[in-house]
């Protein structure tokens, strides 16, 4: 091995092939999600093995002692890609200069509480951390909500950094989809793998649609190989109440997975997807009769960093209803937080 090189877990890292340091923002870090994704980060699975991070993290007060632990293991793991560490409670500090930002801690949603409670409780968050992005983050940034319910979070933040390009910010719908293909993968037996292009449309809540029309398996046609029956009832079922059904299992929402999730997002969107159809959701530009700044999950594909929204897909009457719904579903939570979006 060169001396100039690091064999970290069979990889080997050369310094002089290293790319410049990347400043990567996570709010919520010593939460469960964030402390499944650091390590993720950190190890280099989401923005490749030769580029250097510089990690930003940001909890609320209470969480301060927690994540002097998380930021002590950190240390303990001697990551090579990793060129410094801090952590904070002030987002303007923790947003300084980033190119990166996982909007991910936001309050969690009690057995008590509805859908329009949880978009109340979280939305002054994400008023605060919008206008810390505007002030201090680059201009360049790449912003992913993860925290609930992260449609309108998104459009949130993104009201209140104006002069941040909209199609900056998104709202992971990964998860959904992750949770489809893993779905259509038990049904038939294969690797997730083989299967490519299903995607979600709508938001990231029951009423999301996980699109199987053109997926494929193994180059064969989903709908080829599965009843419409199965594909329009159980199996959009079964992803839509999957949240649900993971906390009664294990007593706790999704952590590792929504996780994984937010890797898979960013790194499509930092590194490309060759191709490959994947969901995130974007303020609509029109796209599919989705209302303007709507933040929607589309069908996407990403190339030189940009997200670029697959277009003209054909949309048959089920598909329509399903969009419909996310729609109205969607211009109510952003009717409920019209105070927060600013002029």
């Amino acid at each position: 091995m060169p001396p100039d090189s690091t064999k970290y877990n069979d990889v080997d890292v050369t310094k002089k092939s290293m790319n410049k340091s990347i400043r990567v923002a996570v709010t919520g870090a010593a939460g469960n999600i964030g402390y499944a994704l650091l390590w993720r980060i950190a190890s280099g699975d989401c923005f490749g093995a030769a580029q250097p991070v510089n990690l930003q993290l940001l909890e609320i007060p209470p969480g301060m002692q927690r994540l002097e632990g998380v930021m002590m293991e950190l240390n303990d793991s001697a990551f090579p890609l990793v060129h410094g560490i801090i952590g904070t409670d002030d987002p303007n500090i923790a947003f300084q200069d980033a190119d990166v930002i996982f909007l991910v801690g936001s309050r969690p949603r009690t057995k008590d509480m509805d859908r329009s409670d949880l978009v109340a409780a979280n939305g002054p968050i994400f008023v605060g951390q919008g206008k810390a992005i505007e002030s201090v983050a680059s201009r360049s940034v790449k912003v992913i909500t993860v925290g609930n319910p992260c449609n309108t979070n998104a459009l949130i933040a993104c009201a209140n950094a104006p002069s941040i390009p909209s199609r900056q910010f998104t709202a992971m719908t990964r998860l959904d989809q992750n949770r489809a293909v893993g779905q259509i993968a038990e049904h038939a037996g294969v690797p997730a793998s083989d299967i490519r292009d299903v995607f979600i449309w709508g938001n990231h809540a029951n009423t999301m649609y996980p699109d199987p029309r053109f997926a494929t398996i193994e180059d064969v046609p989903v709908t080829d190989l599965f009843d419409i029956e199965w594909l329009q009832g159980q199996f959009i079922e079964t992803v839509s109440a999957r949240g649900k059904a993971i906390i009664v299992a294990r007593g706790a929402s999704s952590a590792a997975s929504a996780a994984s999730a937010a890797i898979d997002h960013m790194r499509d969107w930092w590194q490309g997807t060759n191709g490959r159809i994947v969901s995130m959701a974007i303020p609509s530009e029109g796209w599919y009769g989705v209302p303007k700044g709507l933040v929607f999950s589309f069908p996407c594909r990403c190339e030189n960093g940009d997200i670029v929204v697959v277009e003209d897909l054909p949309i048959d009457a089920f598909a329509q209803s399903k969009i419909d719904e996310n729609i109205a579903v969607l211009l109510e939570e952003r009717d409920a937080v019209s105070e927060l979006l600013g002029s």
